[in-house]
């Protein structure tokens, strides 16, 4: 009987494996990890609100903190991506990892989980239901497709997917031909599985790191969790910058003209 009872215990204190729904906006239904992602968007917004109302040619304080986070990540990407395409593209690379960041450390504070409407938690990490990830790779591929296709054209895609590498000229090139092509197809496979890729990496830690966290702070006391949410912020950041880091280098990939590499 103990033994069931602390089965019970375990199982009523884990985070459930969807969203739950906390109202309605009309017809709309509004979960908690979507409720989560309208909070994350609005301190994005005042943060960079507050760091541009008064701007002063020598940065100090805030907007001293996000032009240093802005320039680094430029430089990041230009590195990946090249002077030219940095400039096109900056813009969703340097948004995507300060979202996943914010939502992935804000989901680390003690009141998700513990606030409840109707015993349902109001709030939940963001990244730890599947729709928000899946909805960031969805985006991500539509704006890759586009990409591709103002830099390098139709032609150039095929090229890049099935092309015969290497500079290869002659009867080598047309005798390896067959085996480019089944590389290609390959090839396609894989740009198709980062759709499931690219959002299963980062549901799948946040969500387990959810879990940990809260099995943790119901069957552990004092101090000890802490070591955990330490951990917890490390794996925060590494996601949120292998998500932005790996869709960056699929772009440069096939954006970027073969002279270029």
């Amino acid at each position: 009987m103990a033994a069931e009872a602390g089965a019970a215990h375990a199982v009523a204190h884990g985070i459930p494996l969807y969203a739950q729904e906390i109202g309605h906006l009309g017809q709309f239904p509004i979960t908690n990890a979507m409720f989560v992602s309208w909070i994350v968007t609005g301190l994005i917004v005042l943060g960079a609100w507050a760091a541009t109302r008064r701007m002063q040619l020598v940065p100090v304080g805030w907007q001293n903190f996000v032009e240093f986070v802005i320039e680094s990540l430029y430089d990041t990407l230009e590195g990946i991506l090249g002077h030219h395409l940095v400039k096109k593209t900056f813009w969703f690379f340097a948004t995507i990892f300060i979202f996943i960041l914010t939502a992935n450390w804000l989901g680390l504070f003690p009141i998700f989980g513990n606030v409840t409407y109707n015993g349902v938690p109001i709030f939940r990490a963001a990244n730890s239901d599947l729709n928000m990830p899946f909805a960031m790779a969805t985006v991500y591929f539509f704006l890759w497709l586009f990409w591709s296709l103002r830099e390098v054209g139709p032609l150039g895609m095929l090229n890049h997917i099935f092309g015969v590498k290497g500079g290869l000229e002659g009867g080598l090139k047309w005798g390896l031909m067959p085996l480019f092509f089944v590389v290609g197809i390959i090839e396609l496979i894989s740009i198709l599985f980062r759709q499931v890729s690219l959002p299963l990496r980062l549901y799948g830690n946040i969500f387990a790191g959810e879990n940990l966290l809260e099995k943790m702070t119901h069957m552990v006391k004092l101090f000890l969790p802490l070591p955990f949410y330490a951990l917890e912020i490390l794996v925060g950041f590494v996601q949120a910058l292998v998500f932005m880091l790996l869709t960056a280098v699929f772009t440069a990939m096939m954006c970027q003209h073969e002279e270029e590499h």
